[in-house]
């Protein structure tokens, strides 16, 4: 049996409303007549079948105008001015047949007025009645869970209405921090301090508080949270006030709170002309287009209308969801070109090809292994990728005169512990090298720290584990790390591209590191739960240290020296960081290019420390092949200089991604 609605046909439905309908007009008009005592000329019989067909009448008009398409249970404001619609027009009805048909020789000219009020209250108060009713039918058979709503303003408001109509959530009480509101009705739910909370929460066995703020600042939205964090609730919220307005998402959508919100973090309007200076009118490439940080800033280049867009990545799937995703963002009146490749960035003659068949203008380097210990396990890919895959690019746009190349470096380049941030400074140097040999090509490169929800992310990891009921697993309790959001990094990143005139070192402001177990505990908490640790053995969710990874720092950092200067943007800075010249890089690559043709893992780590300033790599014995050094494969070579081939023992050659 459906709950929600009566076991029924709908035309059996509608036809016993007519039915009732017409009942309820013929019974107002009885009592506008006694109630004003009124005495008919005309017999009865005559006057009753004159009223009856109004009525009839009247119930076709109330169909014409669609009363009957209401359902009941969903009743609003305007079914309910189709109701007035239909009364109105059966008291017309109602009136032509008192004053032409009856002709009463003394009419009374209040008997139109009492029957449309006296109709009005059988027909709409009928309907309404019938609401609560099903509405009370629906919650004994499925009880609402209670709610408090953070927030008593329009988006508040538009909460409680979705709510009440739904079948999920029941609003109990009203939090705001206003105090001309508190004591007051809102849509039927009374308005509370936020003092109020935990006794709200324990009378109304509440589990769930749900955020209205769509439009408060990060930085309110964290204050509120760190209220909220020590109760005993799961803290959810309504979309973003931008998501409302353009239809994606509706105010009722509520979803757990996101990371941003944890972090208070208010973004800095972008300013539209440092956006635009490398990208409007422009033919544009990204490599490593596919991936988390790669697709937004794919996103966020196509609303600055380029003249062409070239997404370029060897990630198949990623690759085709994210062109079927930019042909819908494209703006109708734009003429972007938008051409997917499916490529490594290792092809010199890809690469070369490309941007010449395309007159790439601005290139975005995004494409890179970053995930620090895959790239532990699996050096020779690791190094081939980042540093021959940045050279590639770096010499075939160099070669075709391209007017800017960005390269999105992190800050695990600083004093690294690991394979993967060893090759992302000597990428750094290798453009910072290049820049000071020509002025063809404007070289920069913009360094920051993590980007929430990028592929490895540990939030949704967290986020998972808690859903499962823990334990929660951190690395190690005083690791830190800095985060900032993918469209916020993607904004900067081109802004800082536009700034710069050649070879600079870009850092972005990531403000102060967070520890991860920190983030771990706020998030169980929001999530409605407590920790289990050694402080609360009843507690819901554990928190276990696994350890640190091969390669992982407890803390990162985002500068090399001390020297950085401020630029036009209050986020991006610019560090002024040494560096290898071309003429000791070039020879250094080519031996490297030959130890990762011979697996030599070994060489390999000792040119890395030889490039790289700071690195202090733990150990490569994680990587499978540092037991079997004397196999090697055969690798093409990345330059002119590099033309030795080693034959291939057992191991087969490995494929490459960018």
């Amino acid at each position: 049996m459906n709950l929600y609605t009566v076991p029924i046909s709908r035309n059996v439905k509608q036809a016993l409303l007519m039915v009732a309908d017409a009942l309820m007009l013929a019974l107002a008009a009885w009592l506008a007549f006694n109630m004003l005592g009124i005495r008919l000329e005309m017999p009865t019989d005559q006057a009753v079948v004159y009223f009856a067909l109004a009525a009839v009448i009247s119930v076709a008009a109330f169909y014409r105008i669609g009363l009957y398409r209401a359902l009941l249970l969903y009743m609003g404001l305007q079914s309910g001015f189709i109701v007035v619609q239909g009364v109105a027009i059966a008291a017309l009805l109602f009136g032509a047949v008192y004053y032409l048909i009856l002709d009463p020789p003394s009419p009374n000219n209040a008997i139109v007025p009492i029957f449309w009020m006296i109709a009005l209250l059988f027909v709409g108060g009928s309907r309404f009645i019938a609401k609560l009713a099903l509405q009370s039918l629906i919650q004994n058979f499925r009880p609402k869970e209670p709610v408090i709503i953070y927030g008593a303003g329009s988006s508040g408001m538009q909460l409680v209405a979705a709510l009440l109509n739904g079948n999920q959530y029941l609003p109990v009480a009203f939090v705001d921090d206003s105090r001309h509101i508190i004591g007051s009705i809102v849509n039927g739910v009374r308005v509370y301090s936020p003092a109020s909370l935990p006794d709200l929460i324990n009378n109304f066995s509440v589990r769930q508080v749900l955020l209205a703020m769509p439009s408060v600042t990060h930085a309110t939205r964290k204050s509120i949270l760190n209220r909220l964090e020590h109760l005993p609730v799961h803290v959810k919220t309504v979309p973003e006030l931008f998501d409302m307005r353009s239809g994606r998402l509706h105010v009722d959508q509520v979803r757990d709170i996101d990371i941003e919100d944890l972090l208070g973090r208010d973004i800095v309007p972008p300013d539209p002309e440092l956006m635009g200076a490398c990208i409007s009118g422009r033919s544009v490439m990204v490599t490593g287009a596919a991936g988390s940080i790669g697709s937004e800033l794919c996103r966020q280049i196509i609303a600055l209308r380029p003249q062409r867009l070239i997404l370029l990545d060897s990630f198949e799937f990623g690759l085709y969801d994210l062109e079927l995703e930019l042909q819908g963002m494209r703006d109708s009146s734009a003429d972007t070109e938008i051409v997917a490749m499916l490529g490594n960035v290792c092809n010199r003659s890809l690469m070369d090809a490309v941007i010449n068949r395309f007159s790439i203008e601005t290139v975005y380097h995004v494409a890179a292994y970053k995930q620090v210990p895959m790239v532990e396990k699996n050096v020779v890919e690791g190094v081939y990728n980042n540093i021959f895959g940045t050279v590639v690019a770096a010499q075939a746009a160099q070669a075709a005169a391209v007017r800017d190349f960005v390269l999105i470096s992190t800050d695990k380049a600083v004093r690294p512990t690991n394979v993967m941030g060893a090759t992302k400074r000597f990428a750094e140097q290798i453009l910072q090298a290049l820049a000071a040999t020509q002025s063809n090509t404007c070289f920069s490169m913009v360094r920051f720290g993590n980007v929430l929800g990028s592929s490895g992310s540990v939030v949704p990891l967290f986020r998972r584990q808690i859903a499962e009921g823990g334990p929660v697993t951190v690395t190690h309790p005083e690791v830190t790390r800095y985060f900032m959001t993918v469209e916020e990094a993607a904004q900067l990143v081109i802004q800082a591209g536009s700034m710069a005139s050649g070879g600079e070192v870009f850092v972005l402001d990531m403000h102060d590191p967070i520890r991860i177990v920190d983030l771990a505990r706020k998030m169980i908490h929001l999530m409605g739960y407590d920790v289990k640790d050694e402080n609360a053995h009843r507690g819901d969710i554990a928190i276990e240290y696994s350890g640190l990874r091969p390669g992982e720092k407890l803390f990162e950092e985002l500068l090399i020296g001390e020297s950085v200067t401020g630029t036009d943007h209050p986020k991006i800075m610019r560090a002024e960081e040494g560096f290898l010249p071309w003429e000791h890089l070039q020879p250094m690559l080519d031996e490297l290019h030959q130890a990762c043709q011979n697996l030599d893992l070994l060489r390999i780590r000792e040119l890395l420390i030889e490039a790289v300033d700071g690195f202090e790599p733990i150990s490569l014995k994680d990587d499978p092949l540092w037991t079997v050094p004397d196999q090697v494969v055969e690798l093409p070579a990345v330059s002119g200089t590099v033309t030795a081939k080693v034959k291939s023992a057992k191991v087969t050659p490995l494929h490459k991604r960018s």
